[in-house]
C-alpha cells in the first residue's frame, strides 16, 4: 500500500484493497454486523451503520448495490423479529433489566409511547433512529402490536433504511474512485473529507440522541 511522502496512508488504494475482496464477502460482513446492530442489546456495541456504509462503498456494478440492499433489508428484518420475540417472551420484565437500564429506560418508554401513539408507524420511524432502532422491536412485542402488523413495517422500514446506506456508502465509494484516478497522490486529502463527513455524521446524530435523552431525563426531575 502506498504512502505519501509524510507517510500518510494512502486512503485510495486502502479503498481499492476492500472492492478487491471478493463480493460475497463483503455483503456478508455488512448483514453480520446489521444483524448484530438490531438484535437488543448488541446495537449499542456493534458500529453496524458505519460498518455499512464502509462495506457499501466496495460496491462497484448494480448487482452488487441490489444484492447488498437485500442481504441487509434481510438481516435487519432479522434482527428486529428476535427483538420482538423476545419482548413478546418477556415482555414489560426487560424493561427491568441491566441491558435495558444500561441503554437507558428513558428509551424503552419513549418507544412504547410511540408505539400507543403510532402503532406500526413507529416501527417504520423507529428504523432510522439510533438507540430506539435497538428498542423498538422488543417494545413492540412487549406492547399490544400483533406480529402481522409489526413485521410488514419492520422490512419496509429496513428496505428504505438499507437502500439509503448502501446508496450513500456506493456514492461516497464512486466518488472516491474518481477523484483518485483525476487527482492521483493527492486523492487522499479527499477521501479523509469524505471518511470524515460520513463519521461525524454518524456520531453527530448518536450524540442528539444521547443529549436528548439526557434532557428528558433530568425534566422530571427538575418539575418535582
Amino acid at each position: 500500500m502506498r504512502t505519501s511522502t509524510e507517510g500518510a496512508v494512502d486512503l485510495g488504494e486502502l479503498l481499492s484493497s476492500l472492492a478487491q475482496l471478493p463480493l460475497p464477502l463483503v455483503i456478508a460482513a455488512a448483514g453480520a454486523l446489521t444483524l448484530a446492530e438490531c438484535t437488543i442489546g448488541l446495537g449499542m456495541v456493534i458500529p453496524g451503520e458505519t460498518g455499512l456504509l464502509i462495506a457499501a462503498s466496495a460496491i462497484t456494478d448494480v448487482f452488487g448495490f441490489v444484492a447488498m440492499v437485500l442481504v441487509v433489508t434481510l438481516c435487519a428484518t432479522t434482527g428486529d423479529t428476535i427483538g420482538y420475540w423476545l419482548g413478546h417472551r418477556y415482555g414489560q420484565r426487560l424493561r427491568e433489566t441491566k441491558l435495558v437500564g444500561r441503554i437507558g429506560r428513558q428509551h424503552w418508554d419513549r418507544a412504547a409511547d410511540q408505539l400507543r401513539k403510532h402503532g406500526a408507524g413507529a416501527v417504520f420511524v423507529g428504523r432510522f433512529l439510533p438507540v430506539l432502532r435497538t428498542l423498538t422491536p422488543a417494545a413492540s412485542g412487549a406492547s399490544d402490536l400483533r406480529f402481522r402488523r409489526f413485521l410488514p413495517a419492520s422490512a419496509a422500514g429496513a428496505l428504505c433504511w438499507s437502500t439509503l446506506h448502501v446508496g450513500i456508502g456506493t456514492g461516497a465509494g464512486a466518488s472516491a474512485r474518481y477523484v483518485e484516478d483525476v487527482l492521483g497522490e493527492a486523492s487522499w486529502f479527499v477521501l479523509i473529507a469524505v471518511v470524515a463527513v460520513v463519521v461525524a455524521v454518524v456520531l453527530w446524530r448518536k450524540v442528539r440522541a444521547r443529549r436528548t435523552a439526557a434532557e428528558a431525563a433530568r425534566t422530571p426531575r427538575a418539575e418535582q
